[in-house]
């Protein structure tokens, strides 16, 4: 998505997006010019982001792969971002290839790429709707075909909650989730901390702010807070180069130690039983 006249019809090309500067950290392609420059300045005071955005991804990909173990086999990635492999439902079905998943996303082009990617793909699909508004997205026909919400449910909260605003209620909005979802599901959650260095804090907060990528930092007992019912796994919440680091059969999350950004992660699960099948 590097020429202009790519850009879906909506897409204004001068405002950067996260899921495109995402994309670029991560060392994709489908990004633009000011994506690109956003997320340059940004690597000025914060030389490691591209590290912090390598272990965010792959704290997701262990999550994942944690809810199956526990026997979840339906997920909803929530504020999906630009398609990267592995994807949640390549994770999901090689654990189970019946497990169904539904990507959600607001951003037209994140939609553009999970049609191409999904495209005759079994059990997936993908819905353009923003996080903010739960109940559209529950009851969405496309997402309740596939997803039956009296069973457990795998969400995915990756890098999404840092981007709804204190006035819009982060909150109340997993508690929506929460209250639609089966005993036995689990939420997977990270989120940019206060704790991050100053520069980097200024820089995220100056080059986001008044656009629809704007950041809010929020100190850990905050993002605690905000897995509301879902009760926290082991080892709670920890900066995302940690989170079950030194799991059997997993290799080390990139970049160990200090961030000057810094994102924390963590996976909950609502009391109640689920077996390995899936099943309450």
């Amino acid at each position: 998505m590097t020429k202009l006249e790519r850009v879906p019809p909506g897409v204004d090309p001068t405002v950067p997006s996260s899921a495109r500067v995402y994309d670029y950290l991560l060392g994709g392609k489908d990004n633009l010019a000011v994506d690109r420059t956003f997320a340059e300045r940004l690597l000025t005071v914060a030389p490691d982001a591209r590290t912090t955005a390598r272990a965010n991804r792959d704290f997701l990909v262990r999550a994942v792969q944690v809810m199956a173990e526990q026997g979840v086999r339906q997920f909803i990635d929530l504020g999906t971002g630009i398609p990267t492999s592995p994807s949640v439902h390549e994770i999901a079905h090689a654990a189970d290839p019946s497990a169904t998943v539904v990507y959600v996303d607001y951003d037209p082009v994140v939609r553009l790429h999970a049609e191409v990617l999904l495209a005759g793909g079994k059990n997936v699909t993908s819905v353009q709707a923003d996080v903010r508004r739960p109940g559209d997205i529950v009851e969405d026909p496309e997402v309740t075909r596939l997803i039956d919400f009296s069973e457990p449910v795998g969400l995915v909260m990756v890098a999404v909650l840092h981007f709804v605003t204190d006035e819009e209620d982060p909150e109340g909005l997993v508690g929506e989730f929460a209250r639609r979802v089966a005993p036995g599901s689990h939420l997977a959650l990270s989120h940019v901390m206060t704790e991050s260095t100053p520069a980097a804090r200024a820089q995220l907060s100056s080059g986001t702010a008044n656009t629809p990528m704007q950041v809010t930092f929020r100190p850990h007992e905050r993002v605690r807070a905000l897995f509301g019912p879902f009760d926290l796994l082991a080892p709670g919440l920890v900066p995302v180069q940690d989170w079950r680091s030194d799991d059997d059969g997993l290799p080390p999350l990139p970049g160990g130690g200090p961030s000057r950004i810094r994102v924390d992660g963590g996976l909950g699960r609502l009391a109640g039983p689920v077996n390995s099948g899936g099943a309450r």
